[in-house]
């Protein structure tokens, strides 16, 4: 006959002790709030470069992959985080203001991937 409990141990094999469960069960309960917290982070964050994409997309008539490109690209070369970028291309598109540095790198880049003229700037010769 075999048995749960080996020798020496009080509780049957994969049972934790009673004294650490509930420090545990709080550990994971902080660690899963954490993950929540980082996952509604991330799909706002997504949603945010989905439509910066979007507005790539429509004014630099560029394809979504493209649009995306572009997004990398700027923040790469203006050391920006991309989410941060993304962000300022929707404040542009409903206010009209992007930093000088910012709509010189978006203008070199789409124009590498499509023909386009961001509107509001300089025209092309």
């Amino acid at each position: 006959m075999t048995s749960d409990i080996r020798s020496g141990d009080d509780e049957p094999s994969g049972v934790p002790e009673e004294s650490t469960a509930p420090a545990e069960a709080t550990d994971q309960i902080v660690e899963l709030r954490e993950e929540v917290d980082q996952l509604k982070e991330a799909v706002t964050s997504h949603a945010t470069v989905d439509q910066a994409i979007g507005m790539m997309v429509a004014l630099g008539r560029v394809t979504p992959d493209q649009g995306w490109a572009v997004l990398r690209e700027v923040s790469q070369h203006t050391n920006i985080k991309l989410r941060t970028v993304a962000e300022m291309i929707l404040e542009w598109g409903r206010r009209g203001d992007l930093p000088p540095d910012v709509r010189a790198v978006l203008e070199d880049t789409l124009d590498k991937y499509g023909p386009t003229q961001i509107p509001g700037g300089p025209p092309t010769p």
